[in-house]
């Protein structure tokens, strides 16, 4: 990513060594040079990727059919793309990142607990995807040796030593490249995208072979894992799953301006995003569902996880298939989940932490969060995992677009996200108490999702059902209410 420089707004009245750094600084004109292909390749590049296969085909393993799943998908797409190309709006037209964005809302010290907020669900989001790729490493050298790397499982971790050393390898690989920085690996991205299509075309095609068409793959029945069937269960899991879809893509929701920084206009930026992000969703959506049909078929069981499955087909072609996704996976993660943490932390502290030290956190505590335990159940990873951060980022999302569009009808004063003396002050207060009251509804049936209540009341487990929209709408309208004396 082209590195942002300043030469956009004085520096006089800042509070320089708090709060500026030149990868927080306004991007430059001459900086500006992302097109609308640009961000549609981005998109593409982060929509084909493991976590988005196991999204979409978790909804077969949750009691939909193949199309409801792709509609599904499609559906939380299109919402979630509003309020991209909304904030993303600020990006282009101001040329600044995400942590600094939020000062107007939250104040220039408060605007740190929303930006390590969003640093921290993508440091998840970092783990999850390291986890995949060295999932992928084992499944590679186990295949080729007879399964010498497997064992027994680690007490407390719950993985074997072969799973440990393959995700420390995968993870010690994203090291190099943030140490030598995005645009090392930026034509690495371009390449294996590609590859990944490929990957799961040929996926596609060894399914419809072994399940003898896709007649019979697309007519067989959502089941349990023990092979009770699940037809018919759509409307039971619709809204919760709605709200995961949208919860999928609600962390570049907000920091979709370290990216728009970069856009040549506007238009450049809303085509770029309309293009690249909800079609390509929906059809690697179909490739997954179709693929997780097929294996009711094969199987008799929904098999949700590509990793697993390819350890079950085995073949050369598996070994080969796996290190194109290996490799792709290393270049999606470094894209989508290693920016937005790094500004988050440099803004923590910019004289002493920088973009390239913000990458080693977001590195050390994808290992601290034990990602293999998210993905242990699809229900696990759909409604605890995703809903769950979606009503911390719900929030946020609608107190920046009532801010930027309704408050500050999109005009802000450079100067002064720089300066803890300025117009937007340290702390906006009306930003603090619109995110605590936009999170609060969604406590409870959070705790009950992840089990660390019994029970709730059901009307909060209905409220949790609509996390993201329920904050986005609730934080916006107090924001609004308090926030026009700021």
């Amino acid at each position: 990513m082209p590195k942002p420089q300043d030469d956009t707004a004085s520096t006089s009245g800042r509070s320089a060594d708090s709060l500026w750094n030149e990868d927080l600084a306004p991007t430059s004109q001459s900086a500006r040079t992302w097109d609308w292909k640009a961000y549609a390749a981005l998109w593409v590049a982060m929509v084909v990727c493991v976590p988005t296969y196991l999204l979409s085909s978790g909804l077969i393993a949750e009691g939909m059919s193949w199309w409801q799943a792709v509609l599904v998908v499609l559906l939380g797409n299109m919402i979630v793309l509003v309020p991209m190309i909304m904030i993303g709006h600020a990006g282009a037209k101001h040329g600044v990142p995400f942590p600094v964005l939020l000062r107007s809302a939250f104040g220039t010290k408060g605007a740190r607990i929303p930006a390590v907020a969003r640093g921290l669900v993508a440091c998840g989001w970092f783990g999850i995807n390291t986890w995949v790729g060295g999932s992928a490493i084992y499944v590679i050298i186990n295949a080729l040796t007879s399964d010498m790397l497997a064992g027994s499982a680690l007490p407390f971790l719950g993985i074997d030593a072969g799973q440990l050393l393959s995700f420390l390898g995968f993870w010690a690989m994203h090291l190099y490249f943030i140490r030598n920085g995005t645009e090392s690996i930026r034509w690495l991205e371009t390449y294996a995208a590609p590859f990944l299509i490929a990957m799961g075309l040929a996926l596609l095609a060894w399914a419809y072979s072994q399940a003898g068409g896709f007649g019979e793959m697309l007519s067989a029945p959502s089941q349990f894992a023990d092979g009770g069937t699940r037809e018919g269960e759509f409307w039971g899991v619709f809204v919760a799953s709605l709200t995961a879809m949208v919860g999928f893509w609600a962390t570049m929701a907000l920091n979709i301006p370290d990216f728009t920084r970069f856009a040549k206009s506007q238009k450049d930026q809303m085509i770029g995003q309309i293009v690249g992000l909800p079609i390509p969703m929906a059809l690697f959506a179909f490739i997954s569902v179709a693929v997780t049909s097929a294996t009711v078929v094969i199987y008799g069981e929904a098999v949700w996880d590509p990793v697993a499955l390819a350890g079950r087909m085995g073949g050369l072609g598996v070994i080969v298939a796996l290190g194109a996704l290996v490799l792709a996976t290393l270049t999606t993660n470094l894209a989508a989940n290693v920016v937005a943490p790094a500004y988050g932390f440099s803004n923590l502290n910019p004289r002493k932490i920088s973009f390239k030290m913000g990458g080693y956190i977001t590195a050390g505590i994808g290992i601290a969060i034990f990602p293999w335990k998210l993905l242990e159940t699809a229900g696990g990873y759909l409604f605890v995992w995703l809903i769950g951060y979606s009503a911390l980022l719900g929030p946020i999302a609608g107190i920046l677009i009532v801010d930027y569009f309704l408050i500050r009808k999109s005009e802000l004063d450079a100067d002064a996200l720089y300066d803890h003396n300025g117009k937007y002050g340290a702390w906006n207060m009306a930003g603090m108490i619109a995110l605590i009251i936009g999170i609060l509804p969604n406590l409870p049936g959070f705790l009950h999702a992840a089990g660390f209540v019994e029970s709730v009341p059901a009307i909060f487990d209905t409220i949790y059902s609509y996390a993201w929209f329920v904050g986005l709408f609730l934080a916006g309208a107090v924001y609004f209410a308090l926030g026009k004396k700021s």
